[in-house]
């Protein structure tokens, strides 16, 4: 039988030491969270009898995941984004914070600064021949009555599955754009349909998925970022009804309530020749309890120069 260390005192006294706990400088927090990582780290390495190859594997993986900026991905396709939005729906419960339209996950594909309209804007640049979109709705409060100056952040995909900054083939800001609603509290959006798309296949991210027996496609989706004075912050998307992974979403981030319908139909009023897709989508705000209710977190983001 192996022998246990990792629980005994002389280990822990290894690691706290390890952790900078004997020193007056450093961080805090950051100590803890290290002290903890050590632990369970080391535990999970007993536990499991990790072998130095399986160890010294899973560090060369770390390296070629960073290189590849995939860490947003992975954690995304492991469930640990949606965990993080069960969690804060736990505590939200707790305290009373019910209602509205649901959050999701933000995934890693935002970038800061897009263009500000009012009302209504075109999201594309005309370059991608996709079937037109015309996206419209409100953001209301809890009691159904319009919010008007919210601003609806919205973000997606071409259709090739890839999003401008991170794609240098598109335009600045294609396909985002930030909408200030109307008095009414409405919101249009002129665009393309969204494509689904997968992860790299020759990526860290699908080769982790691949060993677990898992694909790592996403059906076509909306990203929104929800916000107006008095209401709390909302990070949310809408996964576009009838496409094949609707709801086997490997990032997880398909729920009840974020489903958006797709109508194909015409319109001269529109503005739009021909048949498009037209989706409408409400967003109901919780309000705000604080000044900080109405900010959206400060992860690090890619911000357009």
């Amino acid at each position: 039988m192996t022998a246990k260390i990792a629980h005994t005192a002389e280990l822990q006294a290894f690691f706290e030491k390890a952790a900078g706990s004997a020193s007056a400088q450093g961080n805090p927090r950051v100590k803890q969270i290290v002290l903890r990582l050590l632990q369970d780290c080391a535990r999970l390495i007993e536990d499991l009898e990790i072998s130095d190859d399986e160890f010294w594997t899973a560090v060369d993986y770390l390296n070629r995941l960073g290189g590849r900026g995939e860490a947003g991905l992975l954690v995304a396709g492991l469930g640990l984004e949606h965990f993080l939005d069960l969690l804060s729906d736990a505590r939200d419960q707790q305290v009373g914070h019910v209602g509205g339209t649901p959050r999701t996950i933000e995934g890693p594909l935002y970038v800061a600064g897009a263009p500000l309209s009012e009302g209504q804007a075109r999201l594309d640049d005309g370059s991608d021949a996709g079937m037109p979109m015309l996206l419209e709705g409100q953001v209301l409060d809890l009691q159904g009555q319009p919010i008007s100056g919210a601003i609806v952040d919205v973000w997606h995909a071409n259709t090739q599955g890839l999003y401008s900054y991170f794609d240098s083939s598109q335009s600045d800001y294609n396909l985002r754009r930030r909408i200030r609603t109307d008095a009414q509290g409405r919101y249009r959006a002129r665009s393309i349909v969204p494509s689904g798309y997968g992860c790299p296949p020759d990526g860290p991210t699908q080769q982790c998925l691949d060993l677990l027996g898992r694909h790592g496609q996403r059906p076509a989706h909306i990203h929104f970022f929800i916000s107006a004075p008095g209401h709390r912050h909302l990070t949310t998307q809408i996964n576009l009804a009838g496409d094949q992974y609707l709801w086997d979403d490997f990032a997880h981030a398909t729920r009840d309530g974020l489903v958006g319908d797709v109508t194909l139909t015409e319109d001269p009023s529109s503005g739009i020749d021909g048949r498009f897709a037209a989706v409408r989508f409400d967003f109901q705000l919780q309000p705000a309890s604080d000044v900080q209710d109405e900010q959206r977190s400060h992860r690090p983001r890619a911000l357009q120069q």
